[in-house]
């Protein structure tokens, strides 16, 4: 028996509310995070992240954690206040019906997960990864007991997502058009009384659609229904998010990885920053606001291979063809379909990180040319008027 068998028997994967429905499209279904999930469906991975980029993908991402921060007191800047306490965002000034991006920070500044925050005026949602929504989830009740209530959500998550995405879904949903990027609002979607973001990780236009669990197969199968929507699966969708240069948590962020060293600086609000009304205060404050004032020794690029082989997480980079000099490491890497050729991202000695730069990725004993670029390698679409 292999550990992974063994860990599986021991640890029992669990399934989201849309498990018989991946079945029925004809899912490849994998171990992910501790849930079963889909990979692709019968059009392969390739065909899915065409489609999302041309019309509209939908994607399953029930796995990922709802944590509902609610202030004891009743009053949300409580609340706010305290969140502050734990992430370098703006928590006090997200506006009712907004979300914003953050991350959880430690000690020595590093990223304990990535998430979204909404504020849905007498409480925050949390959307964190999957594979820490336990560890978050203490987190915030260990920090957080004394003035907020912090509850589980069990509801379900969809993702569509796509150039199309606003049409599909305004034909169920039509209020759904006047949202812009980051708004968040409450729809009824097939009956269902959903929670919508206009947001996603693919890089295109599109929605994040927060479903009660009993409701989650009625809303899919809806917005299946529509010509223009195809089911897709992780491989795509990690696929997609790498075109779209965003980082992955467990390859490219990490405990031991700073928000300035992620390239993620922009995530660290102004009134967080040196000088701002509420500077500081979070985890590794003195050290991240420290990097952004004097720099980093090391910093995440995008990488672009030449030729066709993807160069992979894991690869060593190097300064000269004969592996010399070490420059950095590979977090992430494939092909990228939209564009056609290899892509990847990775950490780079600062030095080795100006786009342009010229280095070399050992792969199976060769070494292959990779220059460094500016991410994205596919520009975002994301409706901000």
């Amino acid at each position: 028996m292999s550990q992974t068998d063994a860990n599986t028997m021991a640890h029992p994967l669990k399934r989201t509310p849309l498990y018989d429905l991946h079945l029925k499209l004809g899912a490849r279904m994998v171990p992910f995070a501790g849930y079963e999930m889909p990979l692709q469906y019968t059009a392969g991975i390739l065909k899915e992240h065409l489609h999302t980029r041309a019309s509209a993908g939908l994607f399953d991402v029930s796995h990922m954690g709802q944590i509902i921060v609610r202030p004891r007191s009743g009053v949300l800047a409580d609340a706010g206040h305290a969140l502050e306490q734990l992430v370098p965002a703006d928590i006090l000034g997200l506006a009712p019906a907004r979300q914003r991006y953050g991350l959880f920070t430690n000690a020595a500044g590093g990223i304990l997960d990535d998430l979204m925050i909404s504020n849905r005026a007498d409480h925050y949602l949390l959307i964190v990864n999957a594979a820490r929504k336990d560890a978050d989830e203490a987190h915030l009740r260990t920090h957080l007991a004394p003035i907020c209530e912090v509850q589980r959500s069990d509801r379900a998550l969809l993702a569509l997502q796509g150039p199309k995405a606003e049409a599909v879904l305004a034909s169920l949903a039509p209020a759904c058009a006047s949202m812009r990027f980051m708004d968040v609002r409450e729809m009824v979607i097939a009956g269902a009384a959903c929670i919508v973001a206009r947001s996603g990780y693919t890089g295109e236009d599109g929605f994040e659609i927060s479903v009660p669990e009993e409701a989650a197969t009625r809303v899919a199968e809806a917005l299946l229904s529509h010509a223009d929507v195809a089911p897709v699966g992780l491989g795509a969708r990690d696929s997609l998010r790498l075109e779209a240069g965003l980082p992955l948590y467990g390859s490219d962020l990490d405990e031991a990885t700073t928000p300035v060293e992620a390239d993620l600086s922009w995530a660290i609000s102004k009134v967080r920053r040196t000088g701002g009304l509420r500077s500081g205060g979070f985890p590794g404050s003195d050290i991240i606001l420290g990097q952004i004032a004097n720099g980093v020794l090391r910093r995440r690029a995008g990488l672009r291979p030449e030729g066709r082989q993807p160069v992979r997480e894991g690869v060593q980079l190097f300064a000269d063809a004969e592996g010399g000099e070490q420059a950095g490491a590979v977090t992430s890497g494939g092909f990228g379909p939209s564009i056609q050729a290899p892509v990847s991202m990775g950490y780079l000695a600062t030095r080795f990180a100006a786009p342009g730069t010229r280095l070399f990725a050992e792969v199976r004993g060769k070494y292959i040319p990779v220059e460094a670029v500016t991410l994205p390698f596919v520009a975002h679409r994301y409706k901000r008027d």
